[in-house]
C-alpha cells in the first residue's frame, strides 16, 4: 500500500470516528495511538502484561513454528521432487491435510500437547509445511533440465545436483511460498492465542475485547499488521536478492 493510500485510509478513519461519535464502536486514531502508547510498555489489564512483550511472545511463537515447518516442507517437496516413490507415498498426506484449517486442529492439539507452548508452535508447523511441500515441487518442476543434465555430465551426485543446482535454481519459488505461508502463520497463532493462551497479541485484544477497550484492540491488530509487513519485507528482500529481476 502507497503512502498516499495509506494516508488516505487513515483520514477516512479520523472522519468516520469522528462522525460516529463513539469511541467504543470506532475510536479515532488519535485514541488508538493513544492507546499504543500508553500499554505499549504498560501491563494490560493490571494483571498481565506490556503490549512489548505480546508482540515478543507472539513473534517467538511465529519464527519457531515457521522456521521448522519450512524445514519440513521444503524438505519434503525436494524429496518429492527427486522419487517418484517419496511422491507417492507423500503426495496424498499432503493433499489430505492441505485442504483442512490448522484451527480444526487446536482442540486435539490441546488435548494432546497441553496449553503450553508446544501446540501453539506444533499448530503453526502444520499449517506451514503443506504450504512448503507443494510451493517447493512446483518450482524444482519448473527448473529447466538442461540444469541438472549439465551438472550430472560434469560430475555432479544427484545430491550435489539437487542442493546446489535445483534448489539454488528454484529458490525464488520457495521464497515466494514462504510469504504465503508466513501469512497463514499469523493467522493461525493469532486465532490460537484469542482460543488458549495467555499471552501474546490474540490475547491481548481478547481481553481489550472483553473490557471494551476499543481503541486497544485496533492497537492490537495495527501491531500485527506492522509486524506481518516487517517480515514479509524480511522475505521480499531475500526474494529479490535471489531474483534481482524482480526489483523495481
Amino acid at each position: 500500500m502507497s503512502s498516499s493510500a495509506t494516508l488516505a485510509l487513515v483520514l477516512l478513519w479520523q472522519a468516520a470516528a469522528v462522525i460516529i461519535s463513539d469511541q467504543v464502536a470506532l475510536p479515532s486514531v488519535i485514541q488508538t495511538a493513544e492507546q499504543f502508547v500508553h500499554y505499549l510498555g504498560r501491563p494490560y489489564p493490571a494483571q498481565g502484561k506490556p503490549l512489548w512483550f505480546d508482540l515478543y511472545i507472539s513473534l517467538r511463537r511465529i519464527l519457531i513454528g515457521f522456521v521448522i515447518g519450512v524445514t519440513i516442507g521444503v524438505a519434503a517437496g525436494a524429496g518429492m521432487s527427486a522419487s517418484r516413490v517419496v511422491r507417492h507415498l507423500i503426495d496424498p498426506v499432503i493433499e489430505v491435510i492441505r485442504p483442512l484449517p490448522p484451527l480444526a486442529f487446536i482442540p486435539l492439539f490441546i488435548v494432546w500437547l497441553g496449553i503450553g507452548e508446544l501446540p501453539k508452535e506444533v499448530l503453526i508447523i502444520v499449517g506451514v509445511i503443506p504450504v512448503m511441500a507443494i510451493t517447493t515441487v512446483a518450482a524444482l518442476d519448473e527448473v529447466p533440465e538442461d540444469l541438472r543434465l549439465c551438472a550430472r555430465t560434469l560430475g555432479a551426485t544427484r545430491r550435489h545436483t539437487l542442493l546446489h543446482v535445483q534448489i539454488r535454481s528454484a529458490l525464488p519459488g520457495i521464497l515466494t511460498g514462504m510469504r504465503i505461508a508466513m501469512a497463514g502463520a499469523w493467522s493461525s497463532i493469532v486465532a490460537v492465542e484469542l482460543l488458549a493462551a495467555t499471552s501474546g497479541l490474540g490475547f491481548l485484544i481478547m481481553q481489550a475485547g472483553d473490557y471494551l477497550d476499543t481503541a486497544l484492540v485496533f492497537a492490537g491488530i495495527i501491531t500485527i499488521a506492522i509486524a506481518g509487513l516487517i517480515l514479509d519485507a524480511c522475505l521480499r528482500g531475500l526474494l529479490i536478492a535471489a531474483d534481482p529481476s524482480r526489483r523495481g
